[in-house]
């Protein structure tokens, strides 16, 4: 028989597959002996049943009446009870981190009767009545569906009537008076009643709550983070400790180390007289942990005793929910902390250091995304100003936009291409949307722990919380600055999330630190910690990694960048790249050679401006391979464009005067070289193979570069690839070609010359017939681009802007194939490309040069299926270089990649 719950003495971390993150955490926390109010969790499982029919599985209400029996004999009260009732909390609980994207129901237990025995036993009718209405309102909203901005407003309506501005100012008659008009809500939006039943209102709230995982917001950043959808959610029943009894009670969260830096410390916020909603939610300004010091020494004591009891167990940031209840300390929650880019360096450094991990798993810790965060540009604050306000620097890095006061403008704004700042007062799990379209997330209450600063650093994006100085106005869409400056809606802004500073207008950007370190070694007085940091931490991954990482450079500015950024040589040099500038004319003068004659002349002219070009590249990467891509692109490409032509000649007829007979020349050749599917055309190999000395010119400009970099004493690593083959037959006459020329380069130089020759197996025949392919070919590059094309028969210039945010939404993948290698299907071909190859020939070298080369998931399956090595752009070298040393450690303790 399946059982779908356990009590919190009976789990443990590692279960959070069935238990989820929060419920297994809980039980981690019990049976450290740490002070935990006692519970139990739905498991999972009990979710994905209620999810798959509709209904709880049977035998569920069974145990849960069993655990709430055993719950209340240990309290010496019952649930609801009229005169000492208990009250319990339904809080949500996945494996993965959601944070504020599922439900969550307290004091459930409470009603008309109850709510007055608790404040007899309390000694607080305000205490009792401000419980009372929390339970409705979240309840109303969750359960019944009301929307929880009809309970702000009428919450509002009410401070603004007894002229106060929180919630604590609140009188116990006020609070009653708020609990009827709620109910009251609720019966006139629903045409049903609050329930009176404390057992009703714990399983329509454990219900509830297995139905959130289904929730549009919940789905939203499920497909933002990758979490799968099928994982269902645990629900966490516990009894209620209250920190909203008066000054000597409260609720923070805490974290064992800085979240935005990772320096070691005590950080966190604290609210007194408040339930752990009102921390979060940032709709009161809490204090720097600190203050409880002052406000409660014992309290305060203990909580540093159990962080560091925990950041000890846990081996890592851990994130700390905690209530104190008329001076107890109660722990609820705890967690691996969402960090910055920047706080996982420094983090994973200094555990490594304290002897806490090991330098492997320091390296699992940090990843090429966050490494790719690091590298985006920051603000240059010499040049910025005097800000309009500072805030609390919650998510790091630099952001422009135009700002907007809702989630559904920021959408609507950005899905135009425009870069937007969402700003609010404090943002809501509603606000999620939102908060992924922005560049930057600006609030004008809360701090590190408000819902808006973690969900913004588990996103990598840029966050400034608690800006008090500025006065958000919502509805007439603007902010006010202390100076007296009104910002409107549209109006641009810079928002640091290093600093916490915000600007107006569009403040200049430098590069950053860690790009300075990897341009020239240098380090940096304020930033020198997460340099150190990046700097192990590329270091170990380059003593485990068996990828070799390589760049795509056209030119020798490019590659002695690569260089310096760690590649081990060229894997894509684009020789179309070459012909581009003013050098187009000489491709224009072979495409309309009309004689032999005129395309040799052609040919020749540019036969020695490759060469130098070959030169600079080869001397750039001395004694590392620079694999040189034949010519690819269509021919048309090299031309003007048709309608820009037509326009031209039509305007010169129209004013009377004669067309430009070159324009009409070009103009032929452009309607005569027109291809329906110029990408499925004459390109690559077939432009090789059908127009003469063209390959011969190239090949001769690569043995020339190669023999004058020999005889200066250099040790050049030419190969030449071919692309767009999809038969041996086409690779075995373009190699016949190569061996051809370069032996006679190599007989006028006096050298011998030994260049490789290989393909890039970019179309689903070539990796098909790898095997066959691998008896001309030396090595093989896969262009994952051209593949995920043509195996998904999708054009990238068109699709993207046409349906693949469709195709996102609807979950038909879930990130675009183009940034993520689509493993099922292109992987697919790539691994029967990889095992037939080397088949063929045991030696051949395989490496990938498409984009995909630096994307870090795709990485870790280019390790996998056998690659040689990885190549992408420059400044994703570095990413790739870390990733491929975490794909070498994949499966060990502490890597967790998803």
């Amino acid at each position: 028989m399946v059982r779908y719950v356990y009590d919190f003495t009976e789990g443990g971390r590692d279960r959070a597959d069935l238990l989820g993150g929060k419920g297994s955490n809980l039980a981690e926390m019990t049976r450290l002996g740490l002070p935990v109010p006692p519970g139990f969790t739905l498991t999972t499982e009990a979710c994905r049943a209620f999810l798959d029919t509709g209904s709880e599985p049977a035998g569920l209400w069974e145990e849960v009446s069993a655990h709430l029996s055993a719950l209340e004999a240990s309290a010496g009260r019952v649930l609801g009870q009229p005169d000492d009732p208990l009250l319990l909390s339904v809080r949500s609980g996945a494996k993965f981190s959601m944070p504020g994207m599922m439900e969550t129901i307290l004091d459930i237990g409470l009603n008309d009767d109850s709510v007055l025995g608790l404040a007899k036993v309390s000694g607080s009718e305000r205490f009792a009545w401000d419980s009372y209405r929390r339970l409705v309102q979240m309840f109303g909203s969750t359960v019944m569906g009301v929307e929880s901005s009809r309970f702000e407003r009428s919450l509002a309506l009410l401070k603004d009537l007894r002229g106060v501005q929180d919630d604590v100012h609140l009188t116990a008659s006020d609070l009653t008076e708020l609990v009827e008009t709620y109910k009251n809500l609720i019966r006139l939006e629903t045409g049903g009643h609050f329930p009176q039943s404390p057992v009703e209102q714990l399983r329509r709230a454990v219900l509830a709550v297995f139905e959130s995982w289904n929730g549009e917001r919940a789905r939203l950043y499920r497909r933002r983070e990758h979490i799968a959808d099928d994982l269902g959610t645990a629900v966490n029943v516990q009894r209620m400790v209250f920190g909203n009894l008066g000054a000597d009670s409260g609720s923070g969260v805490a974290f064992t180390r800085d979240p935005a830096t990772g320096r070691p410390g005590l950080y966190g916020d604290y609210l007194s007289d408040a339930q752990g909603e009102d921390v979060v939610a940032g709709i009161r300004n809490t204090v720097p942990l600190a203050e409880l010091k002052h406000l409660d020494a014992t309290s305060y004591d203990g909580l540093r005793t159990h962080m560091r009891t925990l950041e000890r167990h846990y081996r890592d940031l851990c994130d700390i929910e905690f209530t104190i209840e008329r001076g107890t300390l109660w722990m609820l929650q705890t967690r691996v902390g969402k960090r910055t880019a920047e706080a996982a360096f420094v983090l994973a450094a200094e555990l490594a250091d304290e002897g806490l991990i090991t330098p492997d798993e320091a390296l699992a810790r940090v990843s090429g995304e966050g490494l790719a965060r690091l590298m985006f540009p920051r603000f240059d604050t010499s040049a910025s100003g005097t800000p309009l306000a500072h805030g609390v620097p919650a998510s790091p890095g630099a952001a422009v936009g135009a700002v907007v006061f809702d989630s559904a403008q920021a959408v609507r704004r950005a899905a135009t291409g425009e870069k937007v700042v969402l700003v609010r007062q404090e943002t809501t799990p509603d606000d999620l949307p939102g908060m992924i379209a922005a560049q930057a997330v600006l609030t004008s209450r809360g701090g590190k722990t408000s819902h808006a600063a973690v969900v913004a650093r588990g996103m990598g994006k840029v966050c400034v919380c608690g800006a008090e100085e500025l006065t958000v106005d919502t509805e007439a869409r603007r902010f006010t600055a202390a100076d007296g400056t009104v910002v409107e809606e549209g109006t641009v802004v810079s928002v640091d999330g290093s600093t916490g500073a915000v600007h107006a207008g569009s403040v200049p950007l430098v590069d950053s630190a860690v790009i300075r370190y990897l341009e020239d070694g240098r380090g940096d007085g304020g930033a020198q910690a997460v340099v150190d940091a990046v700097a192990r931490a590329l270091a170990r991954a380059d003593t485990v990694r068996h990828l070799e990482v390589r760049a795509n450079a056209d030119t020798p500015e490019d590659a002695a960048r690569a260089r310096r950024f760690g590649a081990q040589g060229v894997g894509l040099c684009r020789t179309e790249h070459m012909f581009l500038g003013e050098r187009r004319k000489l491709v224009e003068q072979m495409i309309l050679a009309g004689t032999d004659a005129e395309r040799e002349q052609a040919l020749a002219d540019l036969l020695p401006l490759q060469r130098q070009d070959f030169v600079g590249i080869l001397e750039a990467m001395d004694g590392l391979p620079v694999t040189i891509r034949l010519l690819d692109p269509p021919l048309h490409e090299f031309l003007p464009d048709h309608t820009e032509l037509a326009v031209r000649i039509a305007s010169a007829r129209t004013h009377g005067g004669e067309s430009d007979a070159h324009d009409v020349e070009l103009l032929g050749a452009v309607n005569r070289m027109h291809e329906e599917n110029p990408m499925l055309g004459l390109r690559g190999v077939r432009l090789g193979l059908v127009v003469p000395g063209l390959v011969a010119m190239q090949v001769r400009a690569i043995g020339e570069a190669v023999a004058e970099r020999l005889l200066a004493g250099g040790a050049p690593k030419a190969e030449i690839m071919v692309p767009f083959v999809g038969d041996v037959r086409e690779l075995r006459l373009v190699r016949e070609e190569v061996r051809r020329v370069l032996a006679e380069v190599s007989q006028v130089a006096g050298v011998t010359l030994d260049c490789a020759v290989g393909t890039m197996i970019e179309l689903p025949r070539a990796a098909l017939t790898a095997g066959r392919i691998a008896e001309e070919a030396e090595f093989f590059s896969f262009g994952t681009n051209d593949l995920t094309q043509t195996t998904w028969g999708f054009s990238r210039d068109d699709v993207e802007a046409e349906f693949f945010s469709a195709y996102l939404d609807k979950g038909v993948f879930s990130t675009s194939p183009f940034e993520t290698l689509d493993r099922e299907g292109v992987g697919r071909l790539v691994g029967i490309a990889v095992a037939e190859g080397r088949a063929t020939r045991p030696d051949l070298k395989i490496g990938v040069c498409g984009e995909h080369g630096g994307d870090p998931d795709s990485v870790h399956f280019f390790h996998t299926v056998g690659l040689d090595y990885v190549s992408c752009s420059p400044f994703r070298v570095p990413v790739a270089r870390l990733e491929a040393g975490r794909a070498a450690l994949e499966g060990t303790e502490g890597n967790d990649s998803r």
